[in-house]
């Protein structure tokens, strides 16, 4: 039997849509989510990476579907969500994942790659977010997840833009929280600092970056994708219904320390 005070942990019998969930911190985070009871459907714009992606989650026994849309496309958006609350069910809880990264000093940044970068980082939290609220907010309840990250709060040389992005995410989470928290709906963020992904590799193979991290990182380490889920477990339960415009980083300490 469980202990009643985890029990407001339990995901069982919800719906969790995860967006950029084909790899990464997307999977691991929907794996997280289906290992707390929640039946995960995952987004991406590549189905074949989708489908990958699908059964390796099925191979640890979840439930999983897969739905395939740009994040950036109103119509496709509102088309794809649409699909899942018909197909597979209410969506309960939704992770806007979905992001991208883009490097240059930002006197040379190039005007189409600001546009696709703010497109995909924050365009696809509005539209989403958006198209789950409208029907979360007849139901009266629901969790909205914004991946936002230490660059909400900090920059680094050559990634102007996405920090800009970044912050803009954490600010639309608090807009989101404020004009949708009267319906019951929570909408927090999850600040991830350096975790060791696919997208990441090149820097963690750079002994110099890697050392300058490490050192820079109050917790002396890279973070591991599986760092991120207690973190989103508790945001998508009932354990966070009174938490609603927080930025939960989980980062190590890095946004506590010079």
């Amino acid at each position: 039997m469980m202990n009643p005070d985890l029990k407001m942990f339990d995901l069982s019998g919800r719906t969790a849509l995860v967006t950029g969930a084909s790899g990464g911190i997307g999977l691991a985070l929907a794996g997280g989510l289906a290992r707390a009871g929640a039946r995960v459907v995952l987004n991406a714009r590549r189905k074949d990476k989708l489908e990958q992606a699908a059964e390796s989650l099925r191979a640890q026994g979840a439930d999983v579907r897969t739905v395939s849309f740009d994040v950036t496309q109103s119509a496709a958006v509102a088309e794809g969500i649409a699909s899942v609350e018909a197909d597979v069910g209410p969506i309960d809880i939704l992770v806007n994942n979905a992001g991208m990264q883009r490097r240059a000093p930002l006197e040379q940044f190039e005007e189409a790659h600001w546009h696709e970068l703010m497109k995909t980082n924050v365009d696809s939290v509005f539209l989403v977010g958006q198209a789950v609220a409208r029907h979360m907010i007849p139901r009266g309840h629901g969790k909205i997840i914004n991946i936002c990250s230490v660059q909400s709060e900090l920059g680094r040389p050559g990634i102007a833009p996405y920090t800009a992005s970044k912050g803009a995410v954490k600010m639309l989470t608090k807009g989101m929280a404020i004009d949708w928290g009267p319906y019951g709906i929570q909408v927090n963020g999850l600040g991830p600092g350096y975790f060791k992904t696919e997208l990441t590799q090149a820097l963690v193979d750079n002994a110099e970056f890697t050392a300058w991290l490490v050192g820079r990182t109050p917790s002396r380490r890279w973070g591991d994708v599986e760092d991120l889920i207690g973190a989103a477990v508790f945001l998508a339960s009932n354990a966070s219904d009174f938490v609603n415009g927080h930025i939960l980083y989980v980062d190590g300490g890095v946004t506590a320390t010079l």
